[in-house]
């Protein structure tokens, strides 16, 4: 077995082909963030990614795509931003985690939303989380019939609040893919407000991130597209959600509304558009991503698995590693996992966010 480390730029038409065959053979593979284009879009604009390539006597067996900081402190691609991590390999590819390792020059490689089925990283997994999703692929109606049996009270009030919508402010329609580049920078600017207004880290304060959610909002083709969805009531943008797909999910990564509309629960009602439209085009999951929030627990028909943790090798910049990030995470989790402690820390943040306006 021979590893090659590469830019990802530089993988040529065979490399690209053999690596979307492995995501076509494997359905939980077929993620966009785990597709050849999120990864290339991301090197275009952080220098130092790189792709890991495991070739065996049959040939390429597999891609490892990173991110390779100071010390050889190794991340995920596109690391804070991203729903899924991991691997694209051969179905049977046997490769020990700690080799990969040396192989790329990393001393470690930390991860907190990895593939849960990938075993060459299963020993390294410190935890696990539900990923909450939509199974739409019986068509929209059995997701329909599903949503009103776990949550009567979600379909009915959605429902009351689409109809009120439309007569209060106008009709209500949903444009499942835009090419509107202006309605794109509003959502944009939506967002960052949202962040703020929560205490929290303003992604698109960072120019990079604007530029990679703008390359990506560019690429649409049948296996991977940057995907904007709007929702309007009468000409009014209320609602607009960007995210990446393939051929077969959906991955929710920046849903945001006019808070003005606020009332009428636009995002409740946009979900259930995007579930409608996409569903109509043949896709069979949206992913809505790791994290406890209400409208999720409300939206899903299922929970999906990732798993945070790190794959060390034994050397000073691991150790290093681990003493300033482990412990962090740590109580992060704890935090997290507690309804409680979650809502204190939630009112801490909004309650800072108000203060630094002022």
């Amino acid at each position: 077995m021979q590893i090659s480390v590469i830019h990802p730029n530089d993988l040529g038409e065979p490399e690209l082909d053999r690596w979307r065959k492995f995501q076509d053979a494997d359905p939980e593979q077929d993620n966009p963030f785990l597709s050849p284009e999120f990864v290339q879009t991301v090197g275009s604009l952080r220098p130092y990614v790189r792709v890991a390539v495991v070739s065996d006597g049959s040939g390429i067996a597999g891609f490892f795509p990173f991110e390779k900081h100071r010390l050889g402190i190794g991340r995920p691609v596109g690391a804070g931003l991203t729903d899924l991590q991991g691997m694209v390999y051969a179905q049977g590819l046997e490769i020990d985690a700690t080799r990969l390792l040396r192989a790329s020059g990393l001393a470690t490689w930390e991860f907190d939303h990895l593939h849960v089925g990938q075993p060459m990283f299963v020993p390294h997994h410190a935890a696990r989380f539900p990923s909450p999703a939509i199974d739409i692929g019986d068509g929209f109606d059995a997701y329909l019939a599903t949503l009103r049996r776990r949550s009567p009270k979600t379909h009915k009030m959605t429902r009351y609040q689409r109809g009120r919508l439309g007569r209060e402010v106008g009709e209500v329609r949903h444009v499942a893919e835009s090419s509107d580049g202006a309605a794109l920078r509003e959502l944009l600017a939506w967002k960052s407000a949202q962040y703020r207004r929560t205490g929290r880290m303003d992604r698109f304060a960072h120019p990079w991130i604007v530029e990679l959610v703008e390359r990506l909002h560019a690429i649409r083709t049948d296996r991977f597209a940057g995907s904007l969805s709007l929702l309007y009531a009468g000409e009014r943008l209320i609602a607009g959600h960007f995210g990446v797909r393939t051929g077969s999910r959906l991955c929710m990564w920046f849903p945001t509304y006019d808070v003005e509309y606020a009332r009428y629960s636009p995002g409740m009602v946009m979900h259930l558009d995007i579930a409608r439209d996409f569903a109509a085009t043949g896709l069979t999951l949206i992913d809505m991503g790791r994290g406890e929030k209400d409208y999720k627990e409300k939206l899903k028909t299922h929970d999906l698995e990732v798993a945070e943790g790190r794959v060390a090798r034994l050397s000073p910049a691991a150790g290093l590693h681990w003493l300033a990030s482990t412990p962090v995470r740590t109580l992060r989790n704890t935090v997290l996992a507690n309804p409680f402690l979650r809502d204190k820390a939630d009112r801490v943040l909004k309650g800072y966010a108000r203060l630094t306006k002022t």
